[in-house]
């Protein structure tokens, strides 16, 4: 399936960095709803403590990747012509992603013929070029199930790096939205690493044309857009490292409702 960054499968509850042998046990697939007689395994799915012959593995008490899917199947079996979309912001973008992933890797088809599509909002990248391929066979080809949103001058989407030491990739369609919501469908986002010196005078202008904008948007648009206090300080702070205020959740709920597609700017 090629490399996958371990915070992201730890997160999923997949393992945990600590103790490796976690993450090897899960990817290998190894089921708590399983047993294996080789490796004398017992599990006690009610705690979902692994305890193996030569080493104890405590996991935490409810592991996401095992509840999310047999929570699932459950459903659709109760609804036999439901299908389900997975989708998730920064951190839970990363995730959208991975849980499909195992699956494939899981050989879970009956769940996999079930999804409907993968839906990101400033999702980081997950995996290096091997996971790339791996992901575009099963999920853009021959129709693309995966749309990734990101918005301007987010920090989160430009991270890991994607460089000749972390090698971290993007794949599918990616649908961006400038700091006036137009949307552009690109291979990859500007300034994709984030840091590039030319793009350095137009992240702080944005910034600031987003806190103008953040206080004026209820006028504009109606009271349902007016802005926290919390989300008006983080656009403050913006002003100094304006990938970090452009990662905000209102900035994609925005897009969404505001968005339209390039072709429709010549009248604006």
């Amino acid at each position: 399936m090629g490399r996958i960054h371990m915070g992201f499968l730890e997160a999923l509850g997949l393992g945990n960095r600590i103790q490796v042998s976690t993450l090897q046990f899960h990817l290998q697939g190894h089921s708590l709803e399983r047993s294996y007689s080789d490796t004398e395994v017992n599990y006690d799915t009610s705690s979902l403590f692994v305890e193996r012959k030569d080493e104890s593995l405590e996991m935490d008490k409810e592991i996401a990747y095992y509840v999310i899917r047999s929570k699932l199947k459950e459903l659709l079996h109760e609804h036999k012509k439901a299908k389900f979309i997975v989708t998730g912001h920064s951190l839970g973008g990363a995730l959208a992603v991975l849980f499909p992933a195992v699956l494939l890797f899981h050989k879970e088809e009956e769940l996999l013929k079930r999804l409907f599509g993968v839906y990101t909002f400033g999702q980081p990248r997950v995996g290096d070029q091997q996971f790339e391929r791996f992901m575009e066979d099963h999920l853009c080809h021959p129709k693309s199930k995966y749309f990734r949103v990101v918005y301007c001058n987010d920090l989160v989407p430009r991270l890991p790096y994607d460089n000749k030491t972390f090698l971290y990739k993007h794949f599918g369609t990616c649908l961006y939205y400038d700091s006036l919501y137009v949307e552009q469908n690109v291979e990859e986002e500007p300034n994709r690493n984030y840091f590039g010196l030319r793009y350095l005078l137009s992240e702080h202008m944005n910034a600031v044309w987003e806190l103008i904008r953040s206080l004026s948007m209820r006028y504009a648009y109606g009271t349902e857009y007016k802005e926290n206090w919390f989300s008006i300080c983080l656009r403050i702070y913006g002003l100094l490292m304006p990938g970090v205020s452009a990662h905000s959740p209102v900035n994609y709920i925005n897009s969404i409702r505001l968005g339209r597609p390039v072709a429709d700017t010549a009248s604006f």
